[in-house]
């Protein structure tokens, strides 16, 4: 067994202020997807779309924190934050959901780019192979938060987390920010130069991040509010199964394209 190491979630606080890591960590996302989407447009010959690109990413961001917290309240516990929705606010309590993020994401995106009149394929390519970075990040900052464990292990690197009772549970946060941040991140980024069909990228990420993390979720615990589809399907399965079929259906629309 490895001994969970407890770090303060809160760096710092100046009165009622304060500055978390999880928070940070959203911010480290936000700057290494600007910093490496300008790389791409350097690359490209392109410098002149930094404007657009940092104002995309801008609204994008907040799309996704919007997105992320509405998520988590209606998709996982819908009764209870709809007798309490003062609590929806309460976004330093924790709990954000990658699924409802990226859907306030891509939406709040999509309509800039077309506001824009640019084209949503070219531009969700250029930005997506940089996304597994923040899920790299998110999920360093749920492991400090200790939250999101795993069920019981008996495997020599479980942890006995805060929250999490007296025996020993898979670090579950780790194994997806190396698997669906790290590596997942260092395969995009090795794409992101193939002359595909603008999409390709965006339907590839959906479909790999999907299959991914639906196993993942066998490995989780559960909350003890939350609801089993069919006794054994989580909430955070039925929407991996939406994000594959989209990729699928976005790749079967660009070869008929």
């Amino acid at each position: 067994m490895l001994p969970y190491p407890k770090i303060d979630p809160v760096i710092f606080k100046i009165g009622p202020f304060q500055v978390r890591w999880y928070g940070l960590m959203y911010l480290i996302s936000f700057l290494a997807s600007l910093f490496l989407c300008r790389y791409q447009l350097k690359e490209r010959g392109r410098k002149d779309l930094y404007p657009f690109l940092e104002n995309l990413l801008f609204y994008s961001f907040i799309g996704l924190v919007i997105g992320a917290r509405l998520g988590f309240c209606f998709f996982y516990y819908p009764d209870y934050f709809l007798s309490h929705p003062e609590e929806i606010l309460a976004i330093w309590k924790g709990g954000m959901s990658f699924h409802g993020g990226a859907i306030g994401a891509i939406a709040t995106g999509y309509f800039y780019i077309k506001i824009k009149k640019q084209s949503f394929l070219y531009w969700a390519d250029l930005v997506v192979v940089t996304a597994p970075l923040g899920l790299f990040f998110g999920r360093i900052g749920n492991f400090i938060n200790g939250e999101i464990f795993g069920k019981p292990t008996t495997l020599p690197w479980g942890m006995i987390f805060p929250e999490g009772g007296p025996v020993p549970r898979h670090p579950v946060q780790l194994y997806e920010s190396l698997v669906t941040g790290l590596f997942l991140f260092l395969f995009l980024w090795n794409l992101r130069n193939k002359p595909w069909k603008d999409g390709t990228k965006l339907a590839i990420f959906l479909i790999l991040y999907g299959i991914l993390r639906f196993f993942f979720e066998f490995l989780r615990e559960p909350g003890q509010s939350f609801s089993l589809i069919f006794g054994w399907m989580t909430m955070g399965q039925v929407l991996c199964l939406f994000m594959i079929a989209s990729g699928l259906g976005l790749l079967f629309y660009l070869r008929r394209k």
